[in-house]
């Protein structure tokens, strides 16, 4: 089970991304902006600033987050992110105890595939424990380990990273389990920036189309779209 924890942010985040904003055109010094800024005026800001595509004033609010219970399979597409910071459990220094795991469902719907599954990645555990005891690095005898055993991290984003991060894994076209990842990331975001955490969605909402080559069904294509066209002349 995914487990995701905000564990520290930007005090305020979302009066400091609108504060940031406002320095650049405005003769009062921060602080007084940033008092004068009602929450009105935040969310109008919020606004102009998503459908301008100003967005380097949300990289003034970051968010630290505590993320337990993932796969190694997650966890190398997670760190494709490199607007981000991460700290991961280290399978150099630390020898895997026990074999801790995640199975897809699509894997535990198969009867006949399950049980195959599930001896695979305990033979390949009792394999790196028994190389560990006969005094093998655990630096190498990782090497065995397949991508589904459980990790652990610290990740620390800025909010316009988040935006793109989340318009890209929130797809419902995107691997499930990152999906589940970022759903749970938004809600943590949600519970102290409601605000920001209501656009942290996939990217079809402000593109009003899809992008990829075939839609989840939210939206159609651009393609689809231009066809539509054509075809109404």
């Amino acid at each position: 089970m995914i487990y995701v924890s905000l564990i520290s942010y930007t005090p305020d985040p979302e009066r400091t991304i609108a504060a940031a904003a406002r320095v650049s055109t405005s003769p009062v010094d921060t602080k007084e902006i940033s008092k004068q800024l009602t929450p009105e005026a935040i969310d109008r800001l919020f606004t102009h600033l998503l459908t301008s595509g100003h967005l380097s004033t949300f990289e003034h609010a970051s968010f630290t987050f505590a993320i337990e219970g993932i796969s190694r399979v997650t966890s190398h597409q997670l760190v494709r992110h490199r607007m981000a910071s991460f700290t991961q459990q280290s399978q150099r220094y630390l020898s895997l105890k026990e074999a801790d795991y995640i199975t897809p469902t699509s894997i535990s719907a198969r009867t006949e595939l399950e049980p195959k599954y599930h001896d695979m990645v305990r033979d390949c555990h009792r394999l790196y424990i028994d190389m560990i005891n006969a005094g093998i690095p655990a630096e190498d005898a990782r090497y065995v380990l397949p991508s589904a055993m459980v990790t652990r991290l610290v990740m620390t984003m800025n909010a316009r990273e988040l935006l793109h991060a989340c318009s890209l894994r929130l797809c419902l076209r995107a691997q499930w389990e990152i999906v589940e990842l970022f759903e749970l990331i938004k809600a943590e975001v949600e519970s102290v920036a409601p605000r920001l955490g209501a656009e942290l969605k996939p990217k079809c909402y402000r593109l009003g189309y899809c992008d990829e080559a075939e839609s989840c069904g939210i939206f159609p294509t651009a393609k689809e779209i231009a066809d539509e066209k054509e075809r109404k002349g």
